[in-house]
């Protein structure tokens, strides 16, 4: 199997600094709180790197033109390019990747992370996901 550098990956550098972020707030803070506070701090974290965070942000479904909120809300979109769905639960589910892939598709974006902090190691709970296009 050929070796993919970070450049080559789809938002690679930027996944990669959100990637550290996480980590970052996962050894101060470790398991075990609700998500709202790691998604606070990661922000914060996210911000600290000069980085443009949108949190909490309304996801429509677009029907024949209408914009309809359906009250999708995506808990962070990083430079306008990457999605992220925190998670504070004991292993992720199939049902997560739906969600961050339907977030995907109504975005337009192609790049999202589930990031889990309920696990042991912070590198143990990301999930990347890339939305393929027809």
């Amino acid at each position: 199997m050929p070796i993919i550098s970070d450049a080559e990956l789809v938002q690679g550098p930027l996944t990669r600094s959100i990637i550290g972020s996480a980590i970052e707030v996962h050894q101060a803070l470790g398991p075990g709180l609700l998500e709202g506070a790691y998604r606070a701090c990661l922000r914060t974290e996210l911000l600290a790197r000069n980085l443009a965070v949108r949190q909490e942000v309304q996801v429509p479904v677009n029907y024949k033109g209408v914009a309809i909120d359906c009250g999708f809300r995506a808990d962070l979109i990083v430079e306008e390019s990457v999605v992220i769905e925190l998670k504070a639960v004991e292993r992720l589910l199939p049902i997560h990747d739906a969600q961050l892939l339907t977030y995907l598709k109504l975005t337009g974006l192609e790049v999202g992370l589930i990031l889990n902090f309920n696990s042991a190691s912070m590198r143990n709970g990301v999930r990347r996901l890339i939305l393929q296009r027809e």
